[in-house]
């Protein structure tokens, strides 16, 4: 099994993938009870099915009883550019630098499903499931099992020798492959994830409350944002980095291999003026492929307009005015309050 495992170590490499680790399914049975003090405090928001499968994300092993192993893969999406600059052009949208290329459910999905392929190959008597954010499972506590990294203090997963710009992939599979140890905490005294948050989301190192985070409020939050957070979204329309960016473990970051993770040329920093008019068909359009495009038109023009109204852009009301009568309420909500705060 350790030739095995080598060998797979190998074929993913090969496939894309800059690191992987192995666990046990059960190998993070402290992740049931933080998860319930999670969902207990609230801290969950809007993102309900964390509590209608807690059984499930709480305990991998139950996810699939006949798993025996957990394959944890890496692949870096790193920008090549600060993503922290383009916060400055206020005129302009800010969108995370992984969504700014092609949707990465596809490409790493289609990465594993080759590896957990050639696994199949190796002992056709076995089973694989592959798994890409997309199930109740808790990637990154894995992942740290796994020894790819740690969890930080910014709840994000990070690694020694990757930073922490990467994808997590998950194939569970009833082959029994020897197990990593577990990966070590390294943030030591180090602060700078929690001091940059905008909207104080941390109410303590290595906790989150989602209901203050950027990448919650604009990706998973339905209606409108609380009018005290709007202001400290900035032109932040599509998740935030901030946290990210300015992990001093980057210095070791890998490039992206994959081309298709580079940025569209026309979702580096747009212009708000062009997306806030955005229709449902022309929304569909520019974000074809895109991991954007799931948050549907209307939740993405309320984003939209927060940032118009954050620009300090008196010309920019001109563009709010017409969605003041718009159906969606929280559209309409967003755009008045955008008009008010420039006039």
């Amino acid at each position: 099994m350790t030739a095995l495992k080598d060998a797979l170590l190998a074929e993913a490499r090969a496939a894309g993938f800059a690191k992987m680790g192995v666990c046990r399914p059960d190998a993070v049975p402290e992740t049931a009870a933080r998860l319930k003090a999670f969902v207990d405090a609230g801290h969950h928001g809007q993102m309900g099915w964390m509590a209608e499968r807690m059984h499930w994300r709480g305990d991998a092993s139950a996810l699939w009883p006949e798993a025996r192993s957990v394959v944890m893969l890496a692949e870096p999406y790193t920008p090549t550019v600060d993503p922290l600059d383009a916060l400055e052009a206020r005129d302009r949208a800010t969108i995370s630098v992984y969504a700014q290329g092609r949707d990465y459910h596809d490409l790493v999905k289609k990465r594993l499903k080759r590896v957990g392929r050639w696994l199949l190959e190796q002992a056709p008597e076995e089973q694989i499931k592959v798994f890409v954010d997309t199930a109740p499972v808790m990637e990154k506590p894995l992942a740290q099992a796994a020894g790819l990294g740690w969890q930080g203090k910014h709840t994000n997963l990070l690694a020694r020798d990757l930073g922490n710009w990467f994808f997590l992939g998950a194939i569970f599979t009833t082959v029994e492959l020897p197990a990593d140890e577990a990966g070590k905490e390294n943030c030591g005294s180090c602060t700078a994830c929690l001091d940059i948050c905008p909207t104080d989301a941390f109410p303590a190192p290595f906790q989150l409350d989602a209901r203050k985070c950027i990448s919650y409020l604009t990706i998973e939050h339905k209606g409108p944002v609380d009018v005290a957070l709007r202001a400290k979204m900035g032109n932040r329309i599509y998740g935030c980095d901030d946290c990210l960016a300015v992990c001093p473990w980057n210095k070791f970051a890998q490039a992206a291999r994959d081309i298709r993770y580079a940025p569209r040329e026309e979702l580096q920093s747009p212009q708000l003026a062009d997306l806030v008019r955005l229709d449902d068909a022309g929304f569909r359009a520019l974000f074809s492929g895109s991991p954007i495009k799931r948050i549907g038109r209307d939740r993405f023009v309320r984003n939209v307009l927060y940032a118009i109204g954050n620009s300090g852009e008196p010309a920019l009301a001109e563009a709010a005015k017409p969605l003041t009568d718009d159906p969606d309420p929280a559209i309409a909500d967003a755009a008045r309050w955008a008009v008010e705060r420039l006039q």
